[in-house]
Formats: C-alpha cells, structure tokens, sequence
C-alpha cells in the first residue's frame, strides 16, 4: 500500500450540533491537534477535505431532500411539512449553522479519499461515517450517507467487489438499505443489540449481502476477537474485495455515554490491522462516538496504525496538553476524566468471559 492520508477540514472546529446534543463535543479537529502534536500529521500526509457539490450528493440522495438541507442551513429554520418527510428540525438532527456544509464537506472527503485510493494505498476520514441517512430523510445524527457516497465512489473508479465493515455500536441501516442484495457487495455489522435504530438482527441478511452480529451489553475485548477471527476476518478474506471501507465508531467503547458495549479501544485497532492487509485499497471513516477523550484517543490511535506510527507508551507534553484542553458539560457528561485519558492513547484490555450466546450466534453465521 502506498502512504497513508489523512482527510480533514477546519469545518469540525466549533462546529456543533448544539449545546445539549450529544455531537456538541470536538471530535475530528481534536484528532487534528493531537496528531499533530505527537508529529504523526505533517503536509505529506493530510489533505483539506473539499465540500461536495449538490449534483454530487445525488447520486443517492433525493434532490428535493439536498435542496431542504441547504434552504434550512441558509433559514435557520425548518417548516413542520419539510420536518416531517425530511426528518431534520428535530431533537435528533437538528437545524445548526453548519447543518448542509458540515456533512457536505464529510461525503466530499470520502469521495476524494475513492479517488485517493482507486490505484492502491489508504485513507482515513475521521469525519466521516455517517451511515443512518437515507435517500430522503435524515436519521440518528446523520444528514448524509457518506459511507453510501463512499462506495458508490468507489464503484464508479471500476471497483466492483467491495467490503464494508462497521463496529459502530448502532447498526449501519442506511448502509444496508444501498446495498440489499447487491452479490459484489460484503457487509458486516457488529452492533449492540436493542440498540436504536432497532435493525440488523442476527436474521436479517439484506438479500445475502450482509452479515449482521447484534452483540449484548457489556461485549468486551475477548469477545471481540473472537468475532475479528470467526466472522469478520474470514468472511473478508474470502470475499476478496477490492477495497474495505471500515466504519470505527468510537461509541462501542466503555466510557462511550450512548451504548453499553464494553470494548477497549484496543479491540478497534485489531480489526483494523486485520484488515490492512486483506485488500490493496483501504478507506476508515469515523463514526459515532460521544465521549469527547475517547473519541480523540482512538481515533488518533487508528490514524497512528496506518501511518505506521509507533503508539507511545505515554504521550509527550504538547499532545498532553491537547487532551487536557478538552471539556465535557452538559447532558450525560460522564465522569471526571481519569488521568491516563490525558497521559495516554492506549487503554487497558477490557477482556472477559465469551458468552454462549456471542458463540451462538457466530456458529449461526458461520452455517450460512
């Protein structure tokens, strides 16, 4: 693989959904300063990610709903017929002053990176992720599909197989819904179950497209490993696809205030690096996560990974300082941060026993 690049934009910075919104918090800017803090993000390797033009957009979604989206940014406002089929102007997907450039400029940077990568090489795109949107309506927090966009990118460079994995904790139902049925499309969701948006049970295999593994709350890191080495790592390996985009929310994690789930973030590190080597062409979006220290650690520490960075024991001051510098107020803002999110980009291993029901549900995938 070629020289990994890392998609940013100084949009992220300040950019909020709102002030008692769980994405109030910084997320892709913090990973921008702390990667560059630790001198992992030099002008080689990152890249402003451009916004995507409108036409662009609707190659999946409705040019009625990418026309609401601007007219509400431009308003300020949403009326109750545009709220209702659009689903934005709600508590979830609210109207804020970067509601259409924000997501524009993620599913700007997810093409650029299908570009990036249509010869062979990696990108990340922190910024990225958004896999609730649906061709005409918004849905949990997310206003576009960029994942979708993505691959659609993807498809028109002339790749044909490809891989999407995602171990967000919500399950990628927009992503799933582009995609049903599709034979040169592999999918592989590892979600919590009873989990928002309530889909992708153990069952549902979207037209033999997807794998979907609903996981129960406290799934931990020996768990973990054992899905990357039964479910996700085979069922990749086998499909050999030519590119994987890898979905890394940072909300299946243990401090995460919005699932149950009980993964270090070493166990989002193990599946990425297994899966670096299974195609030429690789692409790792964000995702969700609410907790503004993990989100900033683990996604450095991905970052870190594919530019073959060596993840340091304890961070040096100025990276120190990018984590100290952070805050968390509002509703469900945890607890008072423990010392080692500001010192360290590592957790501890959150191993544990592997349940009957998490073998039960492998051995069901693995008969299909």
């Amino acid at each position: 693989m070629t020289s990994a690049r890392f998609i940013g934009s100084e949009i992220y910075r300040g950019s909020s959904y709102g002030p008692w919104h769980p994405l109030r918090i910084p997320r892709v800017s913090t990973v921008m300063d702390l990667a560059r803090a630790l001198g992992w993000l030099g002008p080689e390797s990152y890249v402003t990610s451009p916004r995507a033009k409108p036409a662009a957009l609707t190659r999946w979604h409705t040019p009625a709903y990418v026309a609401a989206l601007q007219r509400a940014e431009a308003t300020g406002v949403v009326d109750a017929e545009t709220r209702a089929r659009h689903g934005i102007g709600t508590t979830s997907n609210p109207v804020f002053a970067e509601m259409f450039r924000r997501p524009a400029t993620s599913a700007g940077g997810v093409m650029l990176a299908a570009e990036m990568v249509a010869g062979g090489g990696v990108a990340h795109v922190p910024g990225g992720g958004t896999h609730h949107a649906f061709p005409d309506r918004a849905g949990g927090f997310c206003y576009l599909n960029d994942p979708v966009l993505c691959l659609l990118a993807l498809r028109r460079l002339g790749l044909r197989r490809l891989a999407y994995v995602d171990i967000d904790a919500h399950h990628c139902d927009g992503v799933e819904h582009a995609f049903a049925g599709d034979p040169q499309m592999r999918l592989i969701s590892v979600h919590e179950e009873r989990r928002w948006p309530f889909t992708g049970r153990l069952e549902e295999d979207a037209g033999g497209t997807a794998f979907n593994l609903p996981v129960p709350r406290g799934f931990n890191d020996s768990e973990m490993r054992l899905v990357l080495r039964r479910l996700i790592a085979p069922r990749i390996e086998a499909f050999a696809p030519e590119a994987i985009v890898m979905q890394c929310g940072a909300d299946a994690v243990e401090e995460d205030p919005m699932s149950r789930l009980a993964l270090s973030n070493n166990a989002h590190r193990a599946v990425l690096a297994s899966l670096m080597p299974l195609s030429p062409r690789l692409i790792v979006l964000g995702g969700g996560g609410y907790n503004p220290w993990s989100v900033a650690r683990l996604w450095t520490g991905v970052w870190g990974l594919l530019a073959g960075r060596h993840l340091p024991a304890r961070l040096p001051p100025a990276a120190e300082a990018v984590l100290r510098a952070l805050s968390w107020t509002g509703a469900r803002a945890g607890r008072t941060p423990p010392e080692a999110w500001f010192t360290t980009l590592v957790d501890p291993p959150r191993e544990g026993p592997v349940r009957a029901g998490v073998r039960a549900a492998l051995a069901r995938l693995e008969a299909r």
